[in-house]
């Protein structure tokens, strides 16, 4: 499994890669403020999470051999970007030796790719000490964009890294950072807290995001320009929903007035290949301004997967021109049988806003 377990605490109406440098490590900008929640979130329409799931991409190769964690779409670039811990032997600038797949995962050492919508590869950048990678952000800037990431990784009990802060810094292919390169801009907006992941709402450009403090999760949404200029006042905070008590944490992001959140492991076997568990992905939808749970459902998207486990949520605009068609992605990694293991990526989707 590679989410987190976490402890208490019908068709749409409106359808609508290069070589590696390492980077200069000198200091950069820690932003910290604490703040209280000030406004409501605006009503708006939500994902029926009922709604069948159709196949945008299925089994495509990323950069690593080891499996997705997470995803988001750069809307105006038409840009895939997903993120992976580094795999078992990448020897990366600067370093002398080789690592294991155990100690890449202790130090959170991600690889971001970057796809096109047909699903190539046309660039992918590394991360030193950042986190495990649950959920990613994407803000489109010109040609490129700059990503939302945890930072400052530190091993849990399961020696799996996760970040106690949040990172920003523009894609730059075949680059090598650290949280304290030049190029990263951090936001420590709980101090103390740990488990740090971030999502961007693409339509109403706000920020999510997770962190656990004192043991509890814990969801907070910004306006993302002013998350930038460091006043960490969110315009929601809610609880992690009991409904993911004892769960499988293993992505969420957000639209308008709804957080989506995704939980769920992947399918076992016996020592002959033949599944011994079925299906347990749920997807859950959660108002923001009231913290209730609006609806969880059950999906069998990807069933056919040999090996699946849900990885990751993010929205999609498939067609700017046409802004209120939008798409609610669910991630998912595969491999091809118990011998053939290096992980692939599939997409499926829910497009019927209600």
């Amino acid at each position: 499994m590679n989410g987190e377990t976490s402890g208490p605490s019908r068709r749409q109406v409106l359808r609508r890669a290069g070589g590696l440098t390492a980077a200069a490590l000198t200091g950069s900008l820690v932003l910290t403020q604490a703040g209280t929640a000030s406004a409501a979130v605006p009503a708006s329409q939500r994902f029926d999470l009922t709604d069948g799931s159709d196949k945008w991409l299925r089994e495509i190769l990323l950069s690593e051999t080891r499996i997705l964690q997470s995803f988001a779409f750069d809307n105006t670039n038409k840009h895939l970007y997903t993120a992976q811990l580094v795999q078992a032997g990448r020897i990366l600038p600067g370093e002398t030796r080789t690592y294991t797949g155990t100690e890449r995962s202790t130090n959170g050492d991600l690889c971001i790719t970057r796809l096109d919508w047909q699903g190539y590869i046309i660039g992918r950048m590394y991360l030193k000490g950042f986190g495990h990678g649950v959920s990613i952000g994407v803000e489109p800037s010109g040609n490129s964009a700059y990503l939302w990431t945890e930072t400052e990784s530190v091993p849990d009990s399961q020696n799996n890294g996760y970040g106690t802060k949040v990172a920003r810094f523009k894609f730059a292919n075949g680059a090598v950072l650290q949280p304290d390169s030049f190029q990263v801009t951090r936001f420590d907006p709980v101090p103390g807290s740990d488990h740090n992941t971030v999502a961007v709402d693409p339509v109403n450009n706000r920020l999510v995001h997770r962190h656990r403090i004192n043991g509890a999760w814990q969801f907070s949404l910004y306006d993302l320009a002013t998350f930038k200029a460091g006043t960490f006042t969110p315009l929601a905070a809610i609880p992690q929903p009991d409904v993911l008590t004892g769960k499988t944490f293993q992505g969420y992001t957000s639209l308008g007035q709804y957080l989506y959140l995704l939980d769920g492991t992947a399918y076992t076997y016996d020592a002959s290949g033949n599944q011994t568990s079925q299906s347990n992905t749920y997807l859950t939808s959660v108002d923001w301004n009231t913290g209730i749970v609006y609806e969880r459902r059950w999906s069998n998207a990807a069933y056919s997967l040999f090996y699946r486990e849900p990885e990751g949520l993010a929205v999609q605009i498939p067609d700017l021109a046409n802004p209120g068609a939008l798409r609610l992605h669910i991630g998912f990694g595969s491999e091809e049988s118990l011998s053939q293991t290096d992980k692939k990526a599939t997409f499926y989707y829910k497009d019927l806003l209600v």
